[in-house]
């Protein structure tokens, strides 16, 4: 289906008109659920707003966020005051292949929605996250999940999967990471993910060395730093649980 129907999700693509019309439904969607059918409360709302809206030229924006349905996104940016009906600002987002891209029509609309495919147990070098990768590389604001599957638990956040950990190291220029937690989206949930993991931390071949700000990395410094990151973030996001839980 040629790379996945890339050239869809590129910005040119018909002058832009199809990506602008998918993001003025769905974002119109997304803020009839959030707002209007449902009630919202978000804090340090103003700081992604921000981000989204004025980060300094060339510096990308990477958020991460648990995954309690499949409708997280597009819900997670239907709230008041947010700019989610402009698609040049909107997020590009790793999305699993089998749900997202499984026929012609599903792959050109979730291409046209800056929607990137993961195929799940092929790993953190398969062929899409360089796609991401450049996406970040070129300045734009990614969004992953990166707990690799739908929880609805009220539960702690679970060990993160190392496909986010890897395009903060291998990126030309480091992200901003901004982490979220979010619940209630479940319950407007239509279909819950087949399956456990978006990435996996293993592969049947060998890595590639990469280079990350001069320094060559083998694969068992890779596993490190991943290993690393990954936790910090994962206890971000497990302190901003318990701060909402307790509010």
């Amino acid at each position: 289906m040629g790379r996945k129907m890339e050239w869809a999700g590129k910005e040119k693509h018909m002058r832009g008109i199809p990506r602008k019309l998918v993001f003025l439904a769905v974002g119109a969607f997304a803020k009839a659920v959030a707002t209007l059918l449902n009630t919202t409360s978000v804090h340090n709302a103003d700081t992604l707003i921000r981000l989204v809206r004025s980060r300094p030229p060339g510096i990308p924006l990477l958020t991460v966020s648990n995954h309690m349905s499949t409708l997280d996104d597009p819900l997670l940016w239907g709230f008041k005051g947010f700019p989610s009906l402009d698609a040049n600002l909107a997020r590009w987002v790793l999305s699993a292949e089998d749900i997202c891209f499984k026929n012609y029509a599903l792959t050109y609309f979730f291409r046209l929605g800056k929607c990137i495919p993961i195929t799940r147990g092929a790993g953190i070098y398969q062929e899409h996250m360089n796609e991401a990768l450049q996406c970040l590389n070129n300045g734009a604001w990614l969004h992953t999940f990166p707990e690799g599957k739908v929880s609805q638990e009220d539960a702690p956040i679970r060990r993160l999967k190392w496909g986010t950990a890897s395009l903060i190291v291998r990126g030309h220029v480091t992200p901003i990471v901004l982490p979220m937690v979010h619940s209630g989206f479940e319950e407007v949930a239509i279909s819950k993910s087949r399956g456990d993991h978006l990435f996996s931390s293993t592969t049947s071949r060998g890595w590639p060395v990469i280079s990350s700000h001069g320094l060559d990395l083998d694969e068992a410094a890779q596993r490190c730093l991943y290993s690393t990151i990954s936790q910090q973030i994962q206890t971000v996001m497990e302190e901003l649980r318990s701060l909402a839980k307790s509010s």
